[in-house]
C-alpha cells in the first residue's frame, strides 16, 4: 500500500505537467495595446503612481494578495532536515492551499542556507515584492529567533506556520475540548510533550488564553523540564522550566486533565492515560504515529477525548484551518503584523463554527458522515466552505482594533459578501434576492421533506429567515434527520410538517385535486390515494388552495414525472402553450442565463419569443438588464436552412410582440459574447456588450450546453427556474446541492412575494 501510495504521489506531481502550480495572467494580452498597456509605455503610469504612494501597490499590483511560502528545508514535515531543494513539493503544495482555500496567491521560496542571519537577510529583501510572508519547516530554535528578527523588520505580516498556525489550531481543539469535558481553561493542569517550534508556540497562546504557567509541565526526549537542567536548554523552551523532582512522564501524568503531545510515536502509555483527571483531553498530534493510537486510550478510559493529527481518526488537528484564513483576513487590511489578538480571533472562530452543524459540503467531502459538536467532532473540517466567512472578518475586525490595519474595511457587510461570493460563487448574484426574501418571508412547501439535503437546506433557510418552511413527510423520519445531524429545528416552532397520512385538511385537498383532474380521467377515489401518498401532487395543491405560497419538488426523483404533474395541477399561465426552465450559470467571467434547458423539446418560433420573454423578465428581476441572443449554426444569415430559420423568425415574433427587449440573432455563441466579433459580422446589433440571455433553439441544444459549461467551465448552476407557471413552483434535479435549494427557496420566496404584490 505504501508503494502504490509512493507511486501515485510521483505521478500525480509529474503529470500532465511537472509541479502543482503555474503563473496565470489576470489581464487580456492578445494585441498591441494590450502589451503597450502592460509593459511599456503604460506600465510607467502604475509604476510612478506607487513611487508617489508607496500604499498604491495594493491597487495596482498583485501585492497585497500575495505571499511567499519561505523554507530552507531544515524541519520538513516528518521528514526532518532533507534540504531547500527537496522541500519544494512541500512548498509548492502549501502554495496551493493558499489559493485552493483563501484565493490567496503564494510563491513558494525555497532558501538554500544554515545561516539565520543569510536566512533573514533574504527573506527580508522580498518585502517590496509580497504582501505576507509564511515561514515554513524551519528547524528550531532558529525558526524563533528568524521570525523574531523578520517581525522587527519588516512592516508586512510575517507568520511561521509550524509554531502558530499549529498553536492556534490546537487552541481551538482544547477550548471545545474542556467545554465538552465541563471544565475551565484557567483550572486544568495540562503535560506536553515536546518543546519545539510548535509545542511552545502552542503553550504561549493557550497561557494567553488563560492557562496558568504554574499549571504546565513540559517533557522533551531529556525528560521534564526543570530548573537547572542543562541538556538542550534554551531561551524559549526555558520559558516553562519548573522547581520539581519529576523527571520523566510517570512522574508527572496523576490528575492531569490535558494532555498535549507534538513529539514522538508511543511516548504516552495506558498506564498514564489511567492516573488522568476525569474526562481527560489527549491530544496526540505526533505524525504518522501519535504518541498513543486512539483505541488504545479507549481500552483504558471510556471518558477520554482525543484528538490527532490524522485524517483516519475523528478530531483531526490540521493547520490549514487556519493559515489561507488569518492571511485572508490580514491581507484585506494591509495588517502590519499578525499580533496575539489576530490569532485569539481565529481560535474563537474556528472553536465557534465547530458547534454550530456541518455544512453539506463537509459531509459530501467525508463520504456522507454526519458531525455534531461533541467528543467526537471537536473543530471543523478543512473543507467545511464557512472557514472562509467567518474567519477573515474576525481577522481583519482584530486588526482594526489593535491598529495594525493599513487600510481598514468600512462596510463588513459588503466584505463578507465578498467571501461568500469566493465560496459560494452564487452569493454575489443572489445575495440581492436574499434580502428581499428576507424583508417578506413566503410559505415555501418542500415536496421532499425527508430529504436529508432538504432538512439542511431549510436549516439555512431558517436561521437566515428567508422563508417559512413546510416540509411534507413522515415526522418521526424528518425528526430523525433532524436529529442526526443535531440541527436547531423544531417541528411546530420554525418549521411546519404535514404528514400525507394524517393530514387534517385531506379532505379539501382531495376535492381540489378532484375538481382539477376530473376531466383528465381522474376518479374521486384516485384523488384520495394520490392526496395520501403523492408529496408532489400534494405540495401543487397546497399553493392551489393558498395553504402554501410556493413548492419545491424534484430534489428526487425524474424531472419529467415531476414536470407531468405540475403541467396537470399548476400549468401555464394565460396565454402560453406551455411553461419553460431557464438555468443561470455563475462562470469566472460573468453571469448567463440559458434556455430551456429542461421543458420543451422543439419549441416554435412562437413559443421560443415566449420564453424569451419570459426568461427576459427573470434576468430584470436579477437586478440585470436582459440581452438576448438567439443562437444558432448559423451567424446572421451565413447557413439558410430550417434550423437558422426558425431563429429568424423568432426574432421576427420577438420584435413585434415584444419591442422593449433587446434580441439578437440568429447567431453564434462566440458572437453573442464578444463585441468585437459580433462587429465583424453584424455591427448593428440590437445590443452592444455581451448577451446575458442566451436562447437556444431546443431542448436537446440547451441541454448540452448547460451540462458541458457546468462541467467543462465549472459553471454553477442555479436553477433550472420554471417560469410561465400559474404560480410559483420550482423543479430541481436530483444533483441539486443543499445550497442550490437554498438559492432556489430565496427565488421562490421573492417569486412569490411579487405575485401577491401585483395580483
Amino acid at each position: 500500500m505504501k508503494d502504490e501510495l509512493n507511486q501515485a504521489a510521483l505521478d500525480y506531481h509529474q503529470f500532465p505537467q511537472p509541479g502543482k502550480l503555474e503563473v496565470t495572467p489576470t489581464k487580456n494580452m492578445v494585441n498591441q495595446r494590450d502589451l503597450a498597456l502592460a509593459y511599456s509605455p503604460g506600465v510607467a503610469a502604475a509604476s510612478l503612481a506607487i513611487a508617489d504612494n508607496p500604499a498604491c501597490a495594493a491597487d495596482y499590483t498583485t501585492r497585497g494578495n500575495l505571499v511567499a511560502v519561505v523554507s530552507n528545508g531544515t524541519a520538513v514535515l516528518g521528514l526532518g532536515s532533507i534540504g531547500a531543494l527537496a522541500s519544494k513539493p512541500v512548498m509548492e503544495g502549501k502554495a496551493v492551499l493558499f489559493k485552493k482555500f483563501a484565493g490567496v496567491n503564494a510563491f513558494d521560496i525555497e532558501l538554500n542556507t544554515l545561516d539565520v542571519d543569510k536566512l533573514v537577510e533574504a527573506v527580508a529583501l522580498m518585502e517590496p515584492t509580497f504582501g505576507g510572508i509564511n515561514l515554513e519547516d524551519i528547524k528550531a530554535p532558529e525558526c524563533f529567533e528568524v521570525e523574531k528578527r523578520l517581525k522587527a523588520r519588516m512592516k508586512i505580516p510575517v507568520f511561521h506556520d509550524d509554531q502558530h498556525g499549529t498553536a492556534i489550531c490546537v487552541a481551538a481543539a482544547i477550548r471545545n475540548g474542556l467545554r465538552v469535558a465541563g471544565k475551565n481553561i484557567e483550572d486544568v493542569k495540562l503535560v506536553c510533550s515536546g518543546a519545539g517550534a510548535a509545542a511552545i508556540a502552542c503553550l504561549n497562546l493557550l497561557v494567553e488564553m488563560g492557562l496558568k504557567k504554574e499549571n504546565i509541565t513540559v517533557n522533551d526526549r531529556f525528560g521534564i523540564i526543570f530548573k537547572g537542567r542543562e541538556e538542550e536548554m534554551n531561551p524559549y523552551n526555558s520559558a516553562y522550566a519548573i522547581d520539581t523532582k519529576a523527571r520523566t512522564l510517570d512522574d508527572v501524568m496523576d490528575g492531569v486533565d490535558v494532555f498535549l503531545g507534538l513529539s514522538a510515536p508511543r511516548v504516552l502509555k495506558q498506564e498514564h492515560v489511567k492516573v488522568m483527571a476525569e474526562n481527560p483531553l489527549i491530544l496526540a498530534l505526533a505524525n504518522p504515529e501519535p504518541e498513543i493510537r486512539p483505541e488504545l486510550v479507549y481500552e483504558v478510559r471510556s471518558d477520554a477525548i482525543i484528538a490527532t493529527g490524522r485524517s483516519d481518526y475523528p478530531n483531526q488537528v490540521n493547520n490549514v484551518l487556519c493559515f489561507p484564513f488569518l492571511f485572508r483576513g490580514a491581507l484585506d487590511v494591509g495588517a502590519t503584523e499578525i499580533n496575539e489578538a489576530m490569532k485569539i480571533a481565529v481560535v474563537e472562530a474556528i472553536g465557534d463554527l465547530a458547534t454550530r452543524e456541518a455544512s453539506d459540503v463537509v459531509v459530501s467531502a467525508y463520504g456522507g458522515a454526519e458531525f455534531h459538536f461533541g467528543r467526537d467532532y471537536l473543530i471543523p473540517k478543512p473543507f467545511d466552505p464557512r472557514l472562509m466567512t467567518i474567519i477573515p472578518p474576525r481577522v481583519a475586525k482584530a486588526a482594526m482594533e489593535t491598529g495594525v490595519a493599513t487600510r481598514p474595511i468600512a462596510d463588513f457587510d459588503e466584505y463578507e459578501r465578498r467571501l461568500e461570493s469566493f465560496v459560494f460563487r452564487s452569493g454575489m448574484t443572489m445575495k440581492p434576492l436574499f434580502e428581499k426574501a428576507k424583508r417578506n418571508p413566503q410559505r415555501i412547501v418542500f415536496a421532499e421533506g425527508e430529504s436529508q439535503r432538504v432538512i439542511n437546506a431549510v436549516q439555512q433557510l431558517v436561521d437566515e429567515g428567508i422563508c417559512k418552511p413546510i416540509l411534507l413527510g413522515n415526522p418521526e423520519l424528518i425528526q430523525q434527520n433532524i436529529d442526526a445531524y443535531d440541527l436547531r429545528l423544531t417541528i411546530g416552532a420554525n418549521i411546519e410538517v404535514i404528514d400525507p397520512r394524517n393530514n387534517p385538511d385531506f379532505e379539501r385537498h382531495v376535492a381540489e385535486h378532484y375538481a382539477v383532474m376530473c376531466r383528465k380521467g381522474v376518479t374521486p377515489v384516485y384523488s384520495r390515494r394520490v392526496m395520501a401518498a403523492r408529496t408532489t401532487q400534494i405540495a401543487a395543491v397546497l399553493v392551489r388552495c393558498g395553504d402554501a405560497d410556493a413548492m419545491i419538488c424534484g430534489v428526487e426523483g425524474n424531472y419529467i414525472s415531476h414536470l407531468h404533474y405540475v403541467r396537470d395541477l399548476i400549468g401555464a399561465r394565460p396565454g402560453l402553450s406551455d411553461v419553460a426552465a431557464v438555468t443561470m450559470l455563475i462562470l469566472k467571467q460573468g453571469t448567463y442565463f440559458l434556455t430551456d434547458t429542461h421543458v420543451n423539446e422543439d419549441p416554435a418560433p412562437e413559443q421560443l419569443a415566449d420564453i424569451t420573454a419570459l426568461a427576459a423578465e427573470l434576468v430584470a428581476g436579477f437586478g440585470m438588464e436582459p440581452k438576448a441572443a438567439l443562437l444558432s449554426h448559423s451567424n446572421f444569415g451565413s447557413r439558410m436552412n430550417g434550423f437558422s430559420a426558425k431563429m429568424r423568425q423568432t426574432l421576427d415574433v420577438l420584435r413585434e410582440k415584444y419591442p422593449h427587449i433587446p434580441a439578437e440573432g440568429e447567431m453564434h455563441v462566440d458572437a453573442a459574447l464578444s463585441q468585437d466579433i459580433r462587429d465583424r459580422f453584424f455591427p448593428n446589433a440590437a445590443f452592444e456588450g455581451e448577451a446575458n440571455l442566451l436562447v437556444c433553439p431546443d431542448l436537446n441544444s440547451a441541454n448540452i450546453a448547460y451540462n458541458m459549461t457546468k462541467m467543462l467551465a465549472d459553471g454553477l448552476p442555479v436553477g433550472p427556474m420554471l417560469v410561465g407557471t400559474n404560480y410559483p413552483v420550482h423543479i430541481l434535479t436530483e444533483s441539486t446541492t443543499v445550497r442550490g435549494i437554498v438559492n432556489m427557496a430565496a427565488f421562490a420566496g421573492v417569486e412569490a412575494a411579487s405575485r401577491k404584490a401585483s395580483a
